[in-house]
């Protein structure tokens, strides 16, 4: 848009990336292209995610909408939407929101990206190289910065969760059989034992498959 202003003519057909146009005196010298490169892990991490059950995986991006498109194409995204200011990024999640069911987690590390991690039901934040002020608006920091990160948080997450109904389930059943067992006489010393002490340790040695995850 300056080159443009000041009557510059340059190079409009320039490779997708961040593009820094240099001239001296109003002549055109040429252009400086910067690029991001895409982690080896982030197809990976898509694929996972929607393995885990992730319905729908969208970029917001300041970025140029070439550069957005071209990665939105080779990670096969849902949509992505790019040239976005911070404001524009929450009311894009704000959007999605009220138009999309479930939860929506919102993934950054920018400084940019915390008004957005606030405003998302979980705002995870990549902690290796996020920025403090997206680190303290997140639920959830990532320590390693890997996107692959994300989908192994999911599926340990769930492994947990039914270790812990496993837990309760159990608990509560040999308790209730043995208070049952009680009000009719049934019950031994050794039974109630078991459902105090035995229980508990039964619970933790199922809890320690947790680590095998």
């Amino acid at each position: 848009k300056l080159m443009e202003q000041i009557n510059i003519p340059y190079k409009k057909n320039t490779p997708i990336g961040t593009v820094i146009h240099i001239a001296n005196r109003k002549e055109y010298l040429g252009y400086i292209l910067i690029t991001d490169k895409v982690k080896k892990t982030s197809a990976k991490a898509i694929e996972a995610l929607k393995k885990e059950g992730v319905e729908r995986c969208i970029m917001l991006s300041g970025d140029r909408n070439e550069v957005v498109q071209a990665v939105g194409n080779e990670l096969k995204l849902d949509a992505v939407y790019g040239q976005l200011l911070p404001q524009q990024k929450v009311e894009k999640v704000e959007e999605l929101l009220k138009t999309n069911r479930g939860r929506l987690a919102f993934v950054g590390d920018g400084i940019n990206d915390a008004p957005v991690l606030a405003r998302a039901d979980i705002g995870v934040a990549m902690g290796g190289i996020g920025s403090d002020a997206a680190i303290e608006a997140a639920d959830v920091v990532l320590m390693k910065d890997d996107p692959l990160a994300l989908a192994e948080a999911i599926a340990v997450s769930k492994r947990t969760k039914r270790i812990l109904r496993q837990n309760i389930i159990f608990s509560l059943a040999v308790k209730g059989a043995v208070l049952l067992l009680t009000v009719f006489g049934l019950s031994t010393m050794w039974m109630g034992v078991f459902a105090d002490v035995g229980v508990t340790l039964l619970a933790v040695m199922n809890s320690m498959r947790a680590l095998r995850s």
